[in-house]
């Protein structure tokens, strides 16, 4: 099994509208595809002076071919492509940039619950 952590980095002025978009469409089309969504969280850098808040969620996969699969099937799905179009022209863009990495466990490490 290997995780995949994934990192948003969202415009605070749509913060609301990029959570509603997540857990109401994102998540659910996510979940029919057969994601494993561990958990997800919100890094709020801006009172520490910095210009940053993430969206950070781990997914679970049992190996790159199933993440790299599922990843096109999720992409291809017209349904997100339209959320995408809707809500992007409704509160302009809400990603400003994102990251990603494969998580290989080491052989000593704690096994994480699916």
């Amino acid at each position: 099994m290997i995780n995949q952590l994934r990192v948003y980095r969202i415009d605070p002025q749509a913060r609301e509208a990029f959570h509603a978009r997540f857990r109401d469409h994102a998540a659910r089309l996510m979940r029919a595809q057969g994601f494993r969504i561990l958990a997800m969280w919100e890094e709020d850098r801006r009172p520490r002076g910095e210009d940053e808040l993430n969206f950070v969620y781990l997914l679970a996969w049992e190996d790159e071919a199933e993440m790299d699969a599922k990843w096109a099937a999720f992409m291809a799905l017209e349904e997100w492509a339209e959320i995408k179009r809707r809500t992007s022209a409704e509160h302009g863009p809400m990603v400003l940039g994102n990251f990603d990495r494969t998580l290989v466990p080491v052989e000593y490490s704690a096994a994480l619950e699916r």
